[in-house]
């Protein structure tokens, strides 16, 4: 019994044995397959970066001819375009050289005929000036006999040297007076029923735009006066301030009394020509727009001009607003070398015509610069006004909020 019991401790050792080395070649069965398996994918990674770079060298190599053939076309290109300039140059120079050649055959011919009709060009000169040297002395003889006959009997008769003297001074004391009468009427024409050249947009009524349009020209007759600010927007501070320059120049024309001249100064696009605008619709007055840039070209017409924007002003029956955009362009410091001796004088003109306040017209002037402006100009204005950019509010009030919106 205690061998039977051996012999079944050595069978379930032998089993047990047996069992571990079916776990163990199971384990290494696995390993086998994992390092197969590993091999297997480092072996396809392998494969598919030699496709990859038999690809990317293919593609290389493809670019590469591209750029050959591509080069080797624009050499072709080059060479044809070469041999075709060299062919035009060549058909050029044998055209010149042609021209040339016959440009000299003709003149060798006309220096040939030239000679050959040299003598009988001459004599017919020598006919021609001979026959009219002849006409001459008989047309002076001819005129010195009659005028010295004439002169005599002139002479000679005292009632009708009397007469022809009254006429002369007669003639020359009418054609003085025509001339005179004439500028006079021309510049009271001008004044009156023109528009000076300077100026680029009016509201005062001419006798040919009331021809041209009644009907427009009517409505505007009977319009009413206009709030000053309608339409303006302006910050509050601002709105005030021009508020009370509208009140006080409406009192200014309903008194009668003498106006006062505006700078309004400020970025473009603020408001300061429709301000003006409204300001002599609100008045009761006509306004008239000129430019500063306007001046300049005109050189030495710009004083004549100048004068006759003044002239036409005092015409006015219910007063003018002048308005100068860009009033800078001309009205700058005369010490500068930069203006010009015409400009100079145009500005003169400008000072001497506003050296005094008028009942006529309103100086208004606008600038984005106003410290170029001469010193001057500075004594002829009475207020300053800034027009500054529009605020937050004040863009919420000119567009209802879309500017707001689309972050402006």
């Amino acid at each position: 019994m205690e061998q039977q019991s051996k012999i079944k401790e050595y069978e379930a050792a032998i089993e047990q044995l047996k069992n571990e080395q079916i776990r163990v070649q199971a384990d290494e069965r696995r390993k086998t397959l994992s390092e197969e398996t590993r091999q297997h994918q480092a072996r396809a990674q392998y494969q598919d970066k030699l496709a990859r770079q038999r690809y990317e060298e293919q593609l290389r190599q493809q670019q590469l001819l591209n750029e050959e053939n591509l080069r080797k076309q624009e050499e072709s290109v080059q060479k044809q375009e070469a041999m075709r300039r060299a062919t035009v140059e060549r058909e050029m120079e044998l055209r010149h050289k042609n021209e040339m050649l016959r440009i000299e055959a003709e003149v060798r011919a006309r220096a040939k005929a030239e000679r050959e009709n040299a003598d009988l060009i001459r004599e017919q000169i020598r006919l021609k000036a001979a026959e009219h040297r002849q006409t001459v002395l008989d047309s002076l003889k001819t005129a010195g006999t009659l005028f010295g006959e004439g002169f005599r009997a002139f002479v000679t008769d005292w009632d009708k040297v009397t007469a022809t003297v009254a006429g002369l001074t007669l003639l020359a004391v009418g054609i003085y007076t025509a001339k005179n009468a004439t500028g006079v009427a021309g510049r009271y024409i001008e004044a009156r029923l023109g528009k000076p050249s300077l100026v680029r947009e009016t509201s005062r009524i001419t006798v040919l735009e009331a021809l041209k349009h009644p009907i427009k020209v009517g409505k505007r007759l009977t319009s009413k006066a206009q709030d000053a600010l309608e339409g303006v927007v302006l910050s509050p501070k601002l709105e005030e301030r021009v508020r009370d320059i509208a009140i006080a120049t409406r009192n200014t024309r309903t008194n009668k009394s003498l106006y006062r001249n505006i700078l309004m100064y400020g970025p473009p696009g603020t408001g300061k020509t429709l301000f003006a605008k409204k300001l002599a619709m609100h008045s009761g007055m006509d306004y008239a727009i000129m430019t500063g840039g306007d001046v300049a070209p005109m050189g030495r017409e710009g004083v004549t001009a100048m004068h006759k924007v003044f002239d036409w002003a005092n015409t006015s029956r219910r007063g003018l607003l002048l308005f100068v955009d860009e009033a800078d362009a001309f009205l700058r410091k005369r010490a500068t070398e930069k203006i010009s001796e015409d400009l100079r004088a145009t500005l003169n003109a400008f000072l001497h015509r506003t050296g005094q306040h008028s009942n006529k017209f309103m100086l208004v002037l606008a600038s984005n610069q106003p410290e170029q402006f001469d010193w001057a100009i500075n004594d002829r204005i009475d207020e300053m006004v800034n027009f500054d950019l529009p605020q937050l509010q004040e863009r919420e009030r000119l567009g209802g909020g879309d500017f707001v919106k689309h972050g402006l």
